[in-house]
């Protein structure tokens, strides 16, 4: 069984940014795929350095990413373990640059996410770990273990959401809990913003793909938090249908 290493993780998802944040400061074009979701040079450069970064380190376990071919697409269901890649989540942010995208790394081990990184170029903040080792954040250098900070009764909920993505069905789901501060913010950052204390509730009732929460939510485990399904079992992955179920992202443990 492969256990990360953060001194061997961090350089890639770094170089990653650094493909990302290359295109990003001099212009780009956007192409859109058969569902409609925007397509960068980004996209494609950062997945090129993840896979062959992690194909050289880690070359038995297998790498699926958002930008990988439909054969991978068609291999996976017969993996225990492998990594889970969302080479440029948030490319609608990118694309209005607001700067709020992130570079995902997961690895999974029958069917959870085990261990995860996120790395957001434009902030050069970095936050990874996992349910059993506990989770840290990166930033100018200095590393520091992060942890969840539950509601407290009587105070205003204090709930992330999507900038990009806010559905009827999420407004709905918020008004029984009354008094909110309300954050929106792109990509997985909604996550770690839980992770690090800042926020108690992400709830997502709009579509998500797995490599969009895998890495996220490791981290957030990590940190004390949960991701569940509506019916309070755990997200998990490599399911049949690469959509994910609708999900709560909460400080609770």
């Amino acid at each position: 069984m492969y256990h990360p290493d953060i001194a061997d993780i961090e350089p890639i998802v770094r170089a990653a940014g650094e493909a990302i944040m290359a295109i990003y400061r001099h212009g780009f074009t956007v192409e859109y795929k058969s569902d409609d979701s925007p397509l960068t040079k980004a996209d494609q450069c950062a997945h090129k350095v993840i896979v062959q970064a992690l194909e050289k380190l880690t070359p038995t376990l297998p790498v699926l990413s958002e930008e990988s071919g439909p054969d991978v697409m068609a291999a996976r269901h017969q993996w225990s373990h492998y990594w889970l890649v969302d080479p440029l989540d948030g490319t609608k942010e990118f694309v209005s640059r607001n700067g709020e995208f992130t570079v995902n790394i997961a690895l999974i081990e029958h069917g959870r996410s085990v261990w995860g990184i996120v790395y957001a170029p434009v902030l050069d903040k970095l936050w990874y770990g996992g349910k059993a080792q506990g989770a840290w954040r990166i930033v100018d250098g200095q590393r520091e273990m992060i942890q969840v900070r539950p509601h407290l009764p009587g105070t205003a909920w204090r709930v992330v959401g999507s900038r990009s993505h806010l559905s009827s069905e999420t407004r709905d789901f918020l008004v029984p809990l009354g008094d909110i501060e309300w954050l929106s913010m792109g990509s997985s950052l909604k996550f770690c913003v839980i992770a690090e204390g800042e926020a108690e509730l992400y709830p997502r009732l709009a579509p998500t793909c797995e490599w969009d929460t895998a890495a996220a939510q490791a981290v957030l485990e990590g940190a004390g938090g949960r991701v569940t399904q509506l019916d309070g079992t755990p997200l998990t992955y490599n399911k049949p249908d690469i959509l994910n179920p609708w999900f709560i992202a909460s400080a609770e443990s």
